[in-house]
């Protein structure tokens, strides 16, 4: 990846990085840092890398289990993995651990999962030993949910996205929901050389839901803003700032904070049926209006 974007804040005492695949064959690059897709922002609050005890929750271990991890796909995932055992870093699961075989999961510095998929099939890429990282893509973001018919609800009716593939999983007892917004691409309904037909699109949500959870009044996933803090939310961008914040309101959504509040007048933030916070901002190649970050 590279840094799209870095906005300092030294009076709050933190700094926020922009960070996405940049190069002549990426799909995403837009004419504003808002109008891309498949952006991962970095939050570092000041000093925290000088504090021995300081310790972020990645999501992924009890009892804060919540967000699950971000996504890249690649050409050959072999060689891509081995490029990053190579450069020193750590493995949640390997190519080779477990059952599924075409999946891997990196740790970052910070301990938090980054899943590797490939964009073509396993079979096809085993002998290869090179690896473009011009053609990555940051696939998607996964997040827990409790009950998948609200969030699903939610996600479509709501915040406007479309369902573009769902993987059941009855024998582990957890389904994957995957969504997105269309846009010129549509939504793929064709595997591409033989992967499912989504690894090649960028800035997708994935919700994974674990039977029986919605039947637990008592369960709750972290969001990973409550203590111990780790994951913060994600962001859409919108044609209209003022008029989406307007339509939010008229369905009712739940505000963490709404265009009014606080200093920031340029981003508002919702929650979704999980606590999850949505930030949203406007779209800056879509308008000239005043809202701008």
């Amino acid at each position: 990846m590279k840094m799209i974007k870095k906005f300092e804040q030294p009076e709050a005492k933190f700094d926020i990085y922009f960070m996405g695949f940049d190069s002549s064959k990426a799909i995403s690059g837009g004419n504003t840092f808002s109008d891309r897709e498949g952006l991962v922002e970095l939050t570092h609050n000041y000093g925290t890398e000088n504090d021995t005890n300081y310790k972020i929750s990645t999501g992924n271990s009890e009892p804060h289990k919540g967000f699950g991890h971000t996504c890249i796909s690649v050409d050959n995932i072999q060689a891509a993995c081995q490029r990053i055992v190579d450069a020193g870093y750590k493995f949640q699961k390997k190519l080779t651990d477990g059952r599924m075989r075409s999946i891997a999961f990196v740790l970052d510095p910070d301990g938090y999962w980054v899943e590797v998929i490939g964009q073509n099939p396993v079979e096809t890429t085993e002998d290869v030993t090179t690896t473009d990282t011009e053609t990555y893509r940051m696939n998607h973001t996964m997040i827990r949910v409790k009950d998948q018919e609200k969030s699903l609800r939610f996600y479509k009716e709501v915040m406007g996205m479309e369902l573009f593939r769902t993987s059941e999983n009855s024998s582990a007892n957890f389904n994957l929901y995957f969504l997105g917004y269309p846009g010129s691409k549509g939504i793929p309904t064709t595997s591409v050389h033989g992967v499912n037909a989504t690894a090649e699109r960028e800035g997708l949500l994935e919700l994974t839901w674990n039977y029986g959870t919605e039947k637990d009044a008592d369960f709750k996933y972290h969001n990973g803003n409550e203590e111990p803090q780790g994951f913060g939310h994600i962001c859409i961008t919108v044609d209209d700032l003022d008029a989406a914040c307007q339509r939010f309101e008229d369905l009712g959504v739940n505000w963490k904070k709404r265009l009014t509040d606080g200093r920031m007048k340029s981003v508002a933030f919702i929650l979704d049926p999980d606590n999850y916070w949505i930030e949203v901002i406007q779209n800056e190649s879509l308008s000239s209006a005043k809202h701008r970050i």
